[in-house]
């Protein structure tokens, strides 16, 4: 019964330990950063990026970065007629430029999908 008891006490203080947020939700901006607005699409698909399969990137300043913190597929069907594959999007983000990638803290879509003119 002690056995017992020690490892439901380990379980729930393991269970509440790892159950913590430890970052901020990327819905909320930090009022200290500030918040730009980028185009965002999928950095294989619409800005020319190498890499397998489709990836979430940003561009800044007419350049694009892969971003770390949020995925292409947590922002609805990237292969939908307005998805990241298809069309790229404007969109408020924060967050820095870490080792050639954006490191995001913020990210909110503010468009529709516009469809990049055909050659």
């Amino acid at each position: 019964m002690k056995l017992f008891t020690l490892l439901m006490v380990g379980c729930l203080t393991g269970m509440t330990a790892f159950s913590q947020q430890t970052t901020r939700p990327l819905s909320v901006p930090d009022s200290t950063q500030k918040i730009q607005v980028v185009e965002t699409a999928c950095g294989q698909c619409q800005f020319g990026l190498k890499a397998k399969g489709c990836s979430l990137a940003v561009r800044i300043n007419g350049k694009a970065y892969f971003v770390d913190g949020t995925s292409i597929d947590e922002h609805g069907d990237a292969h939908a007629d307005d998805g990241f594959c298809n069309a790229i999007r404007k969109g408020e983000v924060q967050g820095k430029l870490i080792n050639g990638r954006f490191k995001v803290t913020y990210f909110k879509l503010l468009t529709t999908g516009v469809k990049p003119p055909q050659p």
